[in-house]
């Protein structure tokens, strides 16, 4: 029902892509239900024939997305992101955020944290900033912007911890 996938999150460097989605199936079905969710792995994770190599040759970028691949291909109620694409290059990021909109669209929900407000704005419907450990701030990206007269949820912050 619930996945997670953290900030630093790895996978197992020695096996391929397709092996590592495969063994993470196995631990959430088996027969025609393990292959629904390798298959939907591989369709969110779109690596081509990449996704045969290992993946201690993978870049930051595939193997970000791999574990979100990962983290979604089991279908899960609710999916908790940690910083999902930190580091990441424009096209994989740009990739990563499409696949995670449309598993919201589909039903799922999803929580997204994260220290960049630019795409916390770009991707969530509902906002909670957290300073110190409390929430400080709630509501959708134009409440807010609107309540504190900010033009992005970066400035909304600030001005809020301020």
């Amino acid at each position: 029902m619930i996945s997670y996938l953290p900030e630093d999150a790895g996978a197992y460097k020695n096996l391929t892509g397709r092996q590592y989605l495969e063994f993470i199936a196995a631990f959430f079905g088996d027969g025609a239900e393990k292959q629904a969710m390798i298959q939907r792995g591989l369709d969110i994770v779109r690596l081509a024939e990449r996704i045969d190599d290992r993946v201690d040759t993978y870049s930051k970028g595939m193997t970000r997305r791999l574990l979100v691949g990962r983290a979604l291909m089991i279908d899960p109620k609710l999916a908790i992101l940690d910083e999902l694409t930190s580091g990441l290059d424009v096209l994989n990021a740009q990739e990563i955020r499409r696949v995670v909109k449309e598993t919201a669209r589909k039903g799922t929900t999803i929580i997204l944290s994260s220290h960049n407000m630019l795409e916390v704005e770009l991707m969530c419907d509902r906002i909670a900033l957290v300073n110190d450990g409390r929430i400080v701030e709630m509501g959708t990206p134009s409440e807010l912007k609107q309540k504190y007269n900010a033009s992005n949820i970066e400035d909304v912050f600030v001005a809020v911890v301020k």
